[in-house]
C-alpha cells in the first residue's frame, strides 16, 4: 500500500508514500470539491491508483479522518483567537 505515516511529515497524518500529499487533501478535492479522481491525480501529480488508495484509506479509517479534521479545526481556531486583531476604530 502506498499510504504511510511519518511524524516528521504532515504531523504524522496519513499520506501518499514519497509525497507530501495527505489522504485528507485527496479526499477534500475528490469528495467535497467533486473533482474526478483523474483530475485530482493530475492536480496533485500523483497516479490515479494512488488517488484511489488514498480514498480507500479515507473510507476505511473514517473515524481517524474525522478526528484529524476536528484537531485541525481546533488548532486553526486557537491560532485565530491568539492572532493579532486590528484595533477598534476611534470614534
Amino acid at each position: 500500500m502506498s499510504i504511510t505515516h511519518d511524524e516528521d511529515i504532515l504531523g504524522g497524518e496519513p499520506r501518499v508514500d514519497g509525497t507530501r500529499v495527505g489522504v485528507r487533501h485527496v479526499a477534500t478535492r475528490a469528495i467535497e470539491s467533486g473533482l474526478s479522481p483523474a483530475h485530482v491525480a493530475d492536480q496533485l501529480d500523483i497516479s490515479l491508483s494512488e488517488v484511489y488508495e488514498a480514498l480507500s484509506y479515507y473510507y476505511a479509517h473514517i473515524e481517524e479522518m474525522r478526528e484529524l479534521e476536528r484537531a485541525n479545526e481546533d488548532a486553526f481556531e486557537q491560532v485565530r483567537e491568539s492572532s493579532l486583531k486590528p484595533k477598534e476604530p476611534v470614534q
